[in-house]
């Protein structure tokens, strides 16, 4: 039997007043907030962010009809899944950048095509996103890189392979980069 709220979730949809819906998922770190909207995913928001802070950007930032409405982002939460079991390398997913602009929306793209296991430094995404002394910049769009996880900015170090910062904090970011065999590897190169 069908909740008041999933009947109501469902009438949103069907009439096409549902501009963002969104759900949590479980990880290995602790629940993610994940979002989308008709374009694709928008957020995933990290434990370490207040749910409800991002629900109140989401609806200034995109529209005020947000509606939790978990069977939109099965397939979100499917991925992810498979993503922390291992069993899956690159996230196959429509990104909506909406929430990026300019050179962090570029910077962001740049993080978007680094392969699995594999890390770059800020330096090489200031380049990739077309201005290599804007490496500030590119570390300010890891930082407000709002699809985590899905565009891997913690796949992104410090020139001389430091970590970093990482809005998930660094014991997220270095279980991450173990988890792939990107820093076992990587420091062993240095």
């Amino acid at each position: 039997m069908k909740t008041a709220l999933e009947r109501f979730a469902e009438r949103a949809v069907a009439e096409d007043l549902l501009d963002v819906a969104y759900t949590t998922t479980d990880s290995p770190f602790g629940p993610l907030l994940v979002a989308t909207t008709p374009r694709g995913l928008v957020r995933v928001s990290l434990p370490a962010y207040d749910a409800g802070e991002t629900l109140e950007e989401l609806a200034a930032k995109i529209s005020p009809r947000v509606l939790e409405a978990p069977a939109r982002l099965d397939e979100v939460r499917r991925q992810l899944d498979l993503y922390f079991d291992g069993r899956l390398h690159d996230f196959d997913l429509p990104l909506d950048w909406q929430l990026s602009r300019g050179f962090r929306r570029r910077a962001l793209r740049a993080i978007g095509r680094i392969p699995y296991g594999k890390t770059r430094s800020y330096t090489q995404i200031a380049r990739s996103a077309g201005n290599e002394r804007a490496v500030r910049a590119a570390g300010t769009a890891c930082g407000a890189n709002p699809i985590p996880i899905v565009v891997p900015c913690h796949r992104v170090l410090r020139t001389g392979g430091a970590l970093g910062g990482y809005g998930g904090g660094l014991p997220m970011k270095e279980a991450l980069l173990e988890m792939e065999g990107a820093l076992a590897r990587d420091r062993s190169q240095t």
